[in-house]
């Protein structure tokens, strides 16, 4: 039997689970004399979200989220009880239940892979923290940001959202880990829409990160005009090209490619579900020598980060692609028991009412040698893909489509006319064959956005890269 030695209360600068954490550890120490292994994730979090659109000025707070989910391996598998609420009542309701589920249990059998040890505590650095006066400052970003937008002609339609979420997690086990973090995300974005004759077009800027309000010191002026400009500039773009074609991607593209070629489907319950086209492939030579593909849950700064994940392994960077050759998988304890592999920090909820899987943190390309121009030059005919909007992949049959808002044709080396929204689509396996450029860290550059398992339990994500080579079927969008 694994007991609590070591693992006490502690003194910490954690906010709302401060005052709950004697209660739990008690819990998890009473709970850890009936069963070989006990935890325990408790969460807090607020935030708040303003949104303008030059009519209405619209708040938004998120739910305030309290409450814990404790999990005990009863000898054949996992039980788990949720509790809204941290209070002793709700806590005795948890305790009470996960015993009854231990009764009969078989005695002396551990549960599967490695439970985490680890020791930290840590928050977001910032100098200047978004709740400090953030609801004024934020009204105006948004009013400034909406009126540098709409100075730009036929520009009809804007809307700007600036918003921050803080979110407390603590983890504590009867292996004696203790792991509290206290992440908070801000973001902004803004959607300009350009009318002309009957047409409309659109584009956006979104730019977040783990922080304060320097993050959203990108809401510039120049950024916004460049949205409305490229927004209006689209009203006169071409149709773009169709059929497998020479592709540049963006590093927002490269970052969709990244996350939905070796995202899902290296989620290692995959494997085990025998549900990955990538299982088999585990080893093998995939790529060019010059492709390497990462997870990092440790991304200083990236929209994703995250300091541990939600069975207490602290966050790291995990190669899934090596030189060309697939590597690695993502795991928790118990794919890593089944594969023979080490938990890599990637279990995560999206809170603590949803169950746990492996998922990914910060998803992207490593940046390569080549420079923009000698990729352009390298393509001569083809297209350049901007702005990744949205992706599908299928984790069992190792099909990717992405779809991107606009991009320019490259005729003769140059890149020319600018083209409106199309997707990419065709087998990973045919794509990373064809893969000859990677351009430098110079252009290298992560997105903000979400990821479901299925259709669900949605998590913050980032993807990225720098500006990526190869040949894909491209079609309007």
């Amino acid at each position: 039997m694994i007991t609590p030695v070591g693992l006490s209360p502690m003194r910490t600068r954690m906010g709302e689970l401060s005052d709950a954490e004697s209660h739990l550890y008690h819990t998890v120490a009473r709970l850890a004399q009936r069963g070989p292994f006990v935890e325990v994730l408790a969460e807090a979090g607020t935030g708040l979200s303003v949104r303008y659109d030059g009519h209405t000025t619209s708040f938004q707070t998120p739910p305030r989220i309290r409450g814990a989910v404790f999990r005990a391996w009863t000898g054949t598998g996992w039980t788990e009880v949720s509790v809204s609420g941290l209070d002793a009542s709700s806590l005795r309701f948890a305790e009470g239940a996960i015993e009854r589920a231990l009764t009969h249990r078989p005695p002396h059998d551990n549960p599967p892979g490695v439970s985490s040890t680890a020791r930290l505590e840590k928050v977001t650095p910032t100098p200047r923290p978004i709740e400090d006066g953030a609801e004024e400052e934020m009204v105006k970003m948004a009013r400034d940001v909406f009126s540098w937008t709409t100075e730009v002609p036929d520009i009809h339609e804007t809307d700007v959202q600036v918003s921050w979420r803080r979110d407390e997690r603590l983890y504590l086990n009867s292996a004696a880990a203790r792991c509290f973090q206290g992440i908070c995300r801000v973001r902004g974005a803004v959607m300009a829409v350009a009318t002309e004759n009957g047409r409309a077009e659109s584009d956006r800027f979104i730019h977040g990160g783990v922080g304060g309000q320097e993050v959203l010191d990108a809401l510039t002026q120049e950024n916004a005009r460049k949205t409305a400009e490229s927004a209006r500039e689209l009203l006169q773009a071409k149709a773009p090209p169709a059929g497998k074609l020479t592709v540049l991607l963006a590093p927002s593209v490269t970052g969709y490619f990244a996350h939905e070629s070796f995202g899902h489907g290296a989620e290692a319950d995959q494997f085990v579900r025998n549900r990955s086209y990538l299982q088999p492939k585990l080893g093998q030579v995939l790529g060019p020598e010059i492709l390497t593909i990462v997870d990092n849950g440790a991304y200083t700064g990236a929209w994703s980060e995250i300091y541990c994940d939600d069975e207490g392994h602290p966050a790291q960077r995990t190669v899934l692609v090596d030189h060309g050759r697939f590597t690695g998988a993502l795991h928790d304890r118990d794919t890593a028991a089944a594969l023979g592999a080490e938990p890599t920090g990637n279990t995560r909820r999206s809170d603590y009412l949803s169950r746990a899987y492996v998922r990914m943190t910060n998803t992207y390309v490593e940046p390569g040698e080549s420079s923009f121009d000698e990729l352009v030059k390298e393509a001569r005919n083809g297209v350049l893909l901007e702005s990744g909007a949205a992706g599908i992949e299928d984790p069992q049959g190792g099909q990717i489509q992405i779809k991107a808002r606009k991009g320019h044709l490259i005729e003769n080396g140059k890149v020319t006319d600018l083209v409106s929204s199309m997707a990419l689509s065709g087998q990973v396996l045919e794509f990373l064959t064809a893969i000859r450029g990677v351009s430098g860290k110079e252009d290298f550059a992560l997105d903000t956005g979400s990821c479901g398992k299925g259709r669900s339990d949605f998590l913050p994500n980032s993807a990225g890269g720098p500006y990526l080579l190869s040949t894909a079927l491209v079609g309007r969008a």
